[in-house]
C-alpha cells in the first residue's frame, strides 16, 4: 500500500517542516541512509514544553512523542519526495526531559514508535534507545532523532522551502548593505 494513502486512511495530515534553530540541517543522506536531526513536538509558539514526572504525565508526553514522530515523517517526505522510498526505519533515539526518578521513558517514546509502525507497517519496526535527560532545548518534553534506510538515488531538485527562504533573506540583507 502506498504510504501516502495510508496516511489518509489514518486521517493524518503532516505538519509543515520546521527550519533548524541552529547551525545544522534537518537531514543528511549518505549512501542509502538518511540521518534525521532531533525534532520535538510542535514548533515556534506551538511547541510543547515541560518536564515529564513534574509538569506532565508519561501519557501526556507520549502524545508529544507521537507529534514529534509526525514532524520526523514530514522531514522524510520533504527530503525524499515520496514516503514509499522509506525502505526501513533503522534506529530511533528518543530523549525524554524528565525528573531524575522517572523511569518510563520507553512508554513515552512508544508514541513515536507506534506511529512509525502504524504508518509504515513492518518497515516502521526499528531498533531504539529511550533515555532520560535533565533538560532539552527550549524545555521541550521529548526530542527524537532517527536513521532511515532509503531506496533509489538521491533526488535532484530545487532547494527546499526553508532553504529558499533563508537564501532570499540573505539576498535582502546583502542588497541593504550596498
Amino acid at each position: 500500500m502506498k504510504t501516502e494513502r495510508r496516511l489518509k486512511e489514518l486521517g493524518i495530515e503532516l505538519p509543515p517542516v520546521s527550519s533548524p534553530v541552529a547551525n545544522y540541517v534537518n537531514a543528511v543522506r549518505t549512501g542509502n541512509l538518511l540521518f534525521l536531526s532531533g525534532k520535538g513536538p510542535g514548533y515556534g509558539a506551538n511547541q510543547a514544553r515541560g518536564k515529564v514526572g513534574a509538569d506532565m504525565s508519561w501519557e501526556e508526553a507520549k502524545t508529544h512523542a507521537r507529534s514529534t514522530g509526525l514532524n520526523l515523517i514530514a522531514v522524510m517526505k520533504d527530503e525524499l519526495g515520496d514516503l514509499d522510498r522509506v525502505k526501513r526505519i533503522v534506529k530511533v533515539l528518543g530523549m525524554v526531559n524528565c525528573t531524575p526518578d522517572f523511569g518510563d521513558q520507553p512508554k513515552v517514546i512508544n508514541g513515536c514508535s507506534d506511529l512509525f509502525v502504524e504508518v509504515f507497517g513492518d518497515r516502521g519496526r526499528h531498533a531504539r534507545s529511550a533515555v532520560g535527560m535533565a533538560g532539552l532545548p527550549n524545555g521541550i518534553p521529548v526530542e527524537i532523532e532517527c536513521i532511515i534506510e532509503v531506496s533509489g538515488a538521491a533526488p535532484v531538485r530545487a532547494a527546499r522551502p526553508a532553504a529558499r527562504k533563508k537564501a532570499a533573506a540573505k539576498k535582502k540583507v546583502a542588497k541593504k548593505k550596498r
